[in-house]
This record gives structure tokens, C-alpha cells and sequence, in this order.
């Protein structure tokens, strides 16, 4: 079963943060609209595909062209985010996260992440694999809060190909400051959030990470769980380190997360002990620039886009086949936008 995970983050509005969104009344529909191209294979939220500020589509294109292909189990999961989709989904309530610049961020994230763990435990028993992604607006930077707060030090990855590393750890000293956490306390050992991963998403994090951790936990027991996606997911396996999870994590993510230079995915990955799956997509040959430009660092990964990939390997679809698939979905949906 393939399970996406919606959200926000108030991180979102900050200027020159996030790249999921033309601009950053756009970012309210990002979630929506992925959500539903997922299902439909069209956006009924708002009329035109998510894209970039610089036009480069979502990679939810590649989720859909997995999901078609492979012919998975697919459900939406929605958890704080500012809008409903237009698709059948299961609602965990919740608010969209705060800014932790101006307060704690996700004030619920214990009872969010104790109904997700039951809902993990409902679900695993319908299916011995569960492949969990994620589309949240700004989420890199509550993921890399997070981590920090962990006492995980490392850059998260960015869907520009211009991380705007400078500006997350400007956020991350003003958090710090904020919420008077000391160079000496947040260490993995013995820092104020050791063993206390949802403290640290209670002050720093977005919805999704509590959702996905709580669904995670419930799952382990009767299921392999594959998190779908970057760096984002390692925040949600440092949350289940610090909630006792000692057992095997594995993250499913594409070739532009692990090349991205301007992150430390595979250092973050082996110090949370984590098996990281990487799926060698290559768009270079692609007709279309808002395909190609992938190889040059832009979107990278997002809505499971490379778990969906590794699902679909698993059930014997090649990568190529998939890569395929989602370039004719992204070719009718311009033609539908120029008609």
C-alpha cells in the first residue's frame, strides 16, 4: 500500500524558503493538487499543475506514472494542511504547523502521532508492505530543525537547486535561542530531546512528521515499511529513534537526494542507522525542460516520488517504464493547460 501524507507548515510563508509553489499563495494549492494528481491523474483544486517559481513540475507526475504502472494500493492521508484535497482521503485532525519563530509548532503532535500509530496498526494488517511519502511545502526546513534538535548535524536538501542553507540555519539559531536549547544540550546522548522525538516536533516540526512516525511505529510489527523521500524522512527516523524504534528503517528516494551536494543525506542516513534505497532515474533525455532540468538539481524528490519508484520495482516495473509513463502524463497535462 502507498500512503501519502499532506500537510503544511507556516515555514512556508517565509520569503525565499520554499520552492513548492510558484509563490507563496500558490504553495496552498501545492498539497491539494498533488494529492489529486495522484488520484485522478488531474488537479480539481486548483486549475493548473503545481510548479516550481522557475516552472518545473511536481514530481507527483512520477507517484502517478508509478501508481498507473505498478497498479499499487494507493491512500491520502491528510494532517494539518491549509486545504482539503479534491479526492477521497482519511483525515487525522490537526492544524497546519506554526512558525516555531513565533510558537511551538505542532502542539498536538502526541495525540497526533498516538492516532496515526493506530491507524499504522489498522492498515498493516491489510498489507505486508506499506510505502509512506509526503508533500509539505517547507518541510525540509522543519525536517532539518528537527534533526538539529536531535543532535543530527547535517544539511537538508532543498527542491532548488540553490539550497538556501544560509537562511534554514539562521531559523535554526533563532529556534535555538528561542527555546533556550544549548550547543551542549542537544546532543544525541544526553540532550534536552533525547528519547523525547515528539518534544522535538512539538516545538520545531510540521504535522507530517508525527503522522508518519506515529503510522510507521503502528506498522513495524506487521509490515515493511519503506519511507518515501528525502531528507524529510530522516527526520521522521530520527523521531522514531528517539521514541525507542531500534529496528530496521529504510527510505526509498531518488538519485537527485543523493547527489544533491548541497545535503548530507547518506552521513544523515548511516548515523540513523538507516537503509537508504536510492532509484537511478535519469531524465536527461527528455523532451521537455521541466523533465531534463531534474538532472541539474531542481525538485528533486517529493510526494514518494522515488519510494513509488522503488515500489514499482518491487513489483517488477522498471524504472524506465515508469520515467515513460510519467513524461506522456506530463505531456497531456500541457496540452490540456495550452487547449
Amino acid at each position: 500500500m502507498f500512503l501519502l501524507c499532506i500537510a503544511n507548515t507556516e515555514l512556508s510563508k517565509i520569503p525565499n524558503l520554499s520552492a513548492a509553489g510558484e509563490n507563496p499563495e500558490a504553495i496552498r494549492y501545492t498539497v491539494p493538487s498533488d494529492a489529486e494528481l495522484l488520484f485522478w491523474g488531474k488537479c480539481l483544486t486548483a486549475s493548473i499543475l503545481p510548479l516550481d517559481p522557475e516552472g518545473h513540475p511536481t514530481p507527483a507526475i512520477f507517484t502517478r506514472a508509478a501508481y498507473i504502472m505498478a497498479n499499487f494500493p494507493v491512500m491520502v492521508v491528510r494532517t494539518g494542511s491549509f486545504l482539503p484535497p479534491a479526492c477521497p482521503y482519511i483525515e487525522i485532525p490537526s492544524s497546519p504547523g506554526s512558525n516555531p519563530l513565533e510558537k511551538p509548532a505542532v502542539e498536538e503532535a502526541k495525540r497526533i502521532y498516538s492516532w496515526a500509530k493506530a491507524l499504522g496498526d489498522h492498515l498493516s494488517s491489510l498489507d505486508s508492505l506499506m510505502v509512506i511519502g509526503e508533500s509539505v511545502p517547507g518541510g525540509t526546513t522543519s525536517a532539518f530543525l528537527v534533526l538539529k534538535a536531535l543532535g543530527y548535524d547535517g544539511m537538508v536538501s532543498s527542491a532548488s537547486p540553490n539550497n538556501p542553507s544560509n537562511l534554514k540555519i539562521k531559523i535554526w539559531e533563532s529556534c535555538r535561542k528561542r527555546y533556550n536549547i544549548t550547543e551542549e544540550r542537544y546532543n544525541i546522548t544526553e540532550g534536552t530531546f533525547c528519547n523525547k522525538g515528539l518534544d522535538a516536533v512539538t516545538l520545531l516540526g510540521d504535522p507530517m512528521q508525527a503522522t508518519v512516525a506515529g503510522m510507521a511505529m503502528g506498522s513495524f510489527n506487521k509490515s515493511r515499511v519503506i519511507l518515501a523521500g528525502g531528507t524529510q524522512m530522516l527526520a521522521v527516523a530520527a523521531v522514531l529513534r528517539h521514541e525507542g524504534y531500534d529496528g530496521d528503517i529504510e527510505i526509498a528516494t531518488t538519485k537527485y537526494i543523493a547527489l544533491d551536494k548541497s545535503a548530507h543525506f547518506a552521513s544523515l542516513a548511516e548515523n540513523l542507522r538507516v537503509k537508504a534505497h536510492v532509484v537511478p532515474m535519469d531524465l536527461s533525455g527528455s523532451a521537455y525542460k521541466g523533465l531534463s532540468d531534474y538532472e541539474k538539481g531542481y525538485v528533486k524528490e517529493g510526494v514518494g516520488a522515488g519510494g513509488a519508484l522503488w515500489y514499482a520495482n518491487h513489483l517488477g516495473v522498471p524504472t524506465e517504464v515508469v520515467v515513460n509513463a510519467a513524461e506522456q502524463i506530463y505531456a497531456n497535462l500541457l496540452e490540456g493547460i495550452s487547449s
